[in-house]
């Protein structure tokens, strides 16, 4: 037991090499996703998505997360939604406190829209995280869109980008959800809601069985065109540390 001062430390700074990411490291993080839906009866609906995440990690205080997606579905063997989605959102950290930028763009079928391209920044705060990778973060970013309607239609704004992210993992269980709020600053009766969360059953160390809700609302679209889009898929998803 009298050695037992002397071994703690011994221990801590052994182990502290493999937690701490040196200054000069690149690291490079992947997680892929597929998902889909059948359903019959009443309306006939198939649904298939795909979503891809590559994040690069350089050093101590600089990240570029790179997400795209697609999905495709019918309804009563017609072609009703079609989409893509993409996303670079480069950040800088220190401590809690973050600052992002973000340039995406975006095309649906559903929504009547043939191109959406966004650009913009703005601070974030990290109200908790840890090593595991669990976070609640807060941002708030200032974002240009340029929006090109099916008919010809174009639409420019400027937004306030609101985002509530959660990361919550529990032994095998790991929990993503992702909240947007973004009013036009000229007009915030025209405002768009996004709700992206991912529950996640983990069966070995890169795969895991997901579950996925996805809720769009926009309050300004094309005549004839639906207001909100809601999908709920289930899946397979692989991952890499």
């Amino acid at each position: 037991m009298r050695f037992l001062p002397l071994l703690l430390p011994l221990l801590l700074l052994l182990a502290a090499p493999t937690r701490a990411q040196k200054p000069d490291t690149t690291l490079i993080r992947y997680g892929g996703q597929l998902a889909g839906q059948y359903s019959a009866g009443g309306v006939n609906r198939t649904l298939f998505s795909t979503s891809h995440s590559a994040t690069f990690l350089r050093g101590l205080h600089f990240g570029a997360p790179v997400t795209g997606s697609f999905t495709f579905g019918k309804q009563e063997r017609r072609l009703r939604e079609r989409e893509w989605l993409f996303n670079a959102t480069p950040y800088y950290w220190k401590g809690r406190f973050r600052f992002y930028g973000i340039g995406g763009y975006e095309r649906s079928n559903l929504r009547g829209i043939n191109n959406r391209f966004q650009l913009g920044a703005g601070p974030g705060w990290a109200f908790y995280s840890d090593s595991l990778g669990r976070e609640v973060a807060l941002s708030n970013l200032l974002i240009r869109e340029a929006t090109y309607f099916q008919g010809g239609t174009e639409r420019v704004v400027s937004r306030s980008s609101t985002r509530l992210k959660v990361v919550y993992s529990y032994r095998v269980f790991t929990l993503n959800a992702t909240t947007l709020y973004q009013p036009n600053l000229a007009y915030f009766a025209d405002y768009r809601a996004t709700q992206l969360t991912t529950l996640a059953l983990r069966f070995s160390a890169r795969f895991a069985l997901s579950a996925t809700y996805a809720y769009t609302f926009e309050s300004r679209v094309l005549e004839g065109k639906p207001t909100d889009n809601t999908n709920v898929t289930l899946g397979v998803a692989f991952s890499t540390k």
